[in-house]
């Protein structure tokens, strides 16, 4: 079967030959042939098969005719030049980067334009006299980069970096570097003939040069922990931050007082290798994939402007582009095939298949008629539909779910850190040891005890306790991203460890949208009712329609005499002689009389039946694919986690369910979005650390309120509610590695506070004693730090291979 020369998918329909090359559609060829007019052939050279089929945009972008709008999009403004970023999701490879940042050889409008693929943006600046920025979108649509224009982007606001943690490590990094070299001389005792001399000379200039690198060290890199000891004591709580300030300040102190009074060089190195090792963790710590969005909510997939129905004085109608949020109670708009209802509304004309999947998990579209109730978040599917708005944005059932307290403050903490937990008694002993010193010293020999108090204090600094926790979980969170698990910082992996009770949804987590698992039931068609019902399925644009259309389509390709439509029952067909009826039941049957309960209802959605000449032949049934290893990752779950499926899909697939998971797995059907999310909670009231999987907008309450919420998508970069982490849907079964890895990564953190516990068992030994050396202090400080650093990165590496088989 011949490829599409520029997108690689397969010609079923039609093979269109174009310069001794093939095209699926007129869409690719056409962008083939823009591309290779403007001199931009080398798009293909870069990658095989590198576009995408560009989709039909006739009306779409015709809302950013309005100026109020294009103003809203713009970052910069200034008379001639103008300067938007867009989302395009369709970014995937080199090809894609290449062709984007050579947008002024398609338009001489574009100036410059730049790509970031990790975010996937592209920032353009062009000349608004030359292009408007509808004529920039269009062209971005035409050549497959269709930009995703939401809500959201109407007020969006310009992202803050806080860059003063990079400072911070840098001025530390630079300090450590120099006074390292400064204290050579110090570390190898030159100490005979003309080295004495020399050492004699310069000594003091070097330990005072080392003062002066500490000194920004101290007051500016150092700054936080002073800020966090001080804050922890005016709370009442003995964090970790409390013996580090003291620590630091005792070694600034002392090593003062050392040059100044010439009793030696003090412990700058020390010093200043604290700092940055303790800033180079919180570096680590505070690492996130900030070109996620983890905190998306239904305005990043609302559209941006509808179209509204306004008559003018003489009482004929016209249509005009407008915000959103600007629509009224009253309003009529227009929603198009495959646009979100932003809007509760009454539908007035049209054939509506609604879409609720992205609201409610439901994943079969319904029939809605002329004075039916629509919700906002409804995706329509079948057509125009004219409808009368009863709500606003504001006000709507959606937004609604959204306004939910969940969602308006920060979620408390509900775990304790491993090293908030030790630090409580760390700080007490290390005090305790510093005065019981320094009282046995004031009383057998008074001159040693600030030396003793000072140094233990020195030695017992808690670096290695501090440094352990953050090099675990940072380590490990850049593992997880590797391995497409991207969390929104390193905390969450402690959570993870937590977790008793997995809370997943059905549609779309378990479940992949990609492909639907269908069987025939009833009598055999013959090779041409075969042919007649998949060109009568190719005519229809229903999802199910489609899905068996898929299956069917190696069937061969013919024109129809006769064609009908009945949104929401099925379809009709004539080919020569042969009639053919394709739909539910009562549709294809007649004579049949239709069984409208709830449970009939729902079957009847999963199944599409067939007659032929008025005889009925039998039923395609649909059954949800689920994804590859379902069944072993809840077995492994299942060991020591309590698992629930809580779906807001039908009972149909129960007994596929109960025949497919562990005995016990508790499933709960028909659940509203609020009811997933007071259930999480009923769950955790009663004890339960719990982690939420789920996929949709509708499980975006559930997400937020769990202990931990992760989303599965199927594209990283397009979806992701509300949630704590995001999964990409290809690693679903090695969530129980990832729960596994999480576990062995508090083991890890365990294990090196017993490291530290060790050098401080040893280094303090010294110090109480009176015997601690200049030269031990400078070995033990930095060996520990450096040595916990080793051991967390060797240990991950370690327990992160079962990732790396698969």
């Amino acid at each position: 079967m011949d490829t599409c020369f520029h997108c690689g998918d397969s010609c079923l329909d039609t093979v269109i030959p174009y310069d001794e090359k093939t095209f699926c559609c007129h869409g690719c060829k056409t962008v083939f042939e823009i591309l290779n007019e403007n001199d931009l052939g080398y798009y293909y050279d870069l990658e095989k098969t590198p576009g995408t089929s560009p989709n039909e945009v006739s009306g779409k972008f015709d809302f950013l005719d309005n100026a109020a709008i294009v103003q809203k999009l713009l970052e910069f403004d200034d008379t001639n030049t103008q300067i938007v970023s867009f989302v395009i999701p369709s970014i995937h490879c080199s090809s894609c980067i290449w062709v984007l940042e050579n947008l002024q050889k398609l338009h001489p409008a574009v100036t410059t334009s730049q790509v970031n693929f990790p975010e996937k943006t592209v920032r353009i600046t062009f000349h608004s006299e030359k292009a408007s920025l509808k004529e920039l979108v269009l062209l971005l649509s035409r050549i497959g980069y269709e930009p995703n224009i939401s809500l959201e982007d109407s007020n969006k606001k310009k992202k803050q970096y806080n860059r003063s943690l990079i400072y911070k490590l840098g001025v530390a990094g630079f300090a450590f570097g120099n006074v390292m070299f400064l204290s050579f001389p110090e570390y190898f005792d030159l100490g005979r003939g003309e080295e004495e001399f020399w050492l004699e000379q310069f000594k003091h200039v070097f330990r005072w040069l080392m003062f002066t690198f500490s000194l920004p060290v101290v007051f500016y890199s150092g700054r936080d922990y002073f800020t966090a000891a001080y804050k922890g004591i005016r709370s009442g709580f003995l964090n970790i931050d409390i013996p580090i300030a003291i620590g630091i300040a005792a070694l600034f102190i002392r090593s003062t007082m050392d040059i100044v009074f010439d009793w030696g060089s003090g412990f700058f190195d020390s010093l200043t290798g604290l700092v940055f090792f303790l800033l180079l963790g919180k570096f680590f710590q505070q690492k996130t994939y900030a070109f996620l969005s983890f905190e998306r909510d239904y305005k990043s997939y609302f559209p941006i402007a509808v179209t509204r129905l306004h008559r003018n004085d003489q009482g004929d109608l016209s249509e005009e582009q407008t915000e959103v949020y600007e629509v009224k109670k009253g309003d009529r708009i227009l929603i198009r095939n495959n646009e979100l209802l932003p809007v509760d509304a009454i539908l007035i004309k049209g054939n509506a298949l609604i879409d609720y999947s992205f609201v409610t998990g439901e994943a079969e579209p319904v029939t809605k008629e002329s004075g039916d109730k629509l919700f906002a978040g409804g995706k329509q599917m079948a057509g125009v539909l004219e409808v009368e708005v009863l709500k606003p944005v504001e006000q709507s059932y959606l937004t609604q779910l959204w306004s939910n307290e969940v969602f308006q403050k920060e979620r408390p903490n509900l775990f304790q850190s491993l090293t908030d937990s030790i630090s409580r008694r760390f700080t007490v002993a290390v005090l305790s040891i510093a005065f019981l010193s320094t009282l046995f010293w004031l009383v057998y020999d008074p001159i040693q005890a600030f030396n003793v108090f000072t140094a233990v204090l020195i030695v017992a600094c808690p670096c290695a306790i501090a440094l352990a926790s953050p090099f675990t979980l940072g380590n490990l969170l850049r593992i997880f991203g590797k391995h497409k698990l991207y969390l929104k910082e390193a905390s969450v992996i402690e959570q993870i460890a937590k977790v008793d009770t997995v809370v997943f949804d059905k549609t779309g987590t378990l479940t992949t949208h990609k492909k639907s698992l269908i069987t025939y039931e009833g009598i055999a068609l013959s090779s041409e009712e075969e042919t007649l019902l998949t060109n009568t399925l190719r005519a229809s644009n229903h999802p199910l329609s489609r899905a068996l259309y898929d299956l069917l389509k190696n069937n061969g390709i013919q024109t129809l005499d006769e064609f009908e439509e009945e949104t929401g029952l099925g379809m009709y067909a004539r080919s020569n002689n042969l009639r053919m009826k394709v739909g539910s039941y009562s549709f294809v049957d007649s004579d049949t009389k239709t069984d409208t309960s709830p449970q009939a209802a729902a079957v009847a959605r999963t199944k599409v039946h067939v007659s032929s000449n008025e005889v009925y032949k039998g039923c395609y049934v649909f059954h949800n694919e689920y994804r590859e290893g379902v069944a072993r990752v809840f077995e492994d779950l299942h060991k020591d986690k309590k698992l629930i499926v809580l779906s807001g899909d039908n009972e149909g697939e129960r007994e596929r369910l109960q025949e497919l998971l562990p005995k016990g797995t508790q499933l709960l059907f028909n659940q509203k979005p609020n009811d997933k999310l007071e259930f999480i909670r009923s769950l955790q009231e009663a004890g339960r650390t719990v982690m939420m999987v789920g996929d949709g907008l509708n499980d975006a309450g559930a997400l937020k309120q769990s202990n931990v919420g992760i989303a599965i998508s199927e594209n990283i970069n397009v979806f992701s509610p509300a949630c704590d982490g995001i999964l990409d849907a290809s690693r679903f079964s090695d969530i129980t590695r990832f729960f596994s890895i999480s576990k062995k990564g508090i083991k890890i953190i365990k294990w090196s506070f017993l490291l530290s516990l060790l050098y401080n068992i040893v280094g303090v030994s010294f110090a109480v004693t009176g015997n601690l050396l200049p030269v031990i202090a400078a070995i033990l400080m930095p060996l520990s730090s450096i040595t916990i650093v080793v051991f967390t990165t060797v240990a991950t590496q370690y327990v992160s291979t079962p990732l790396k088989r698969f």
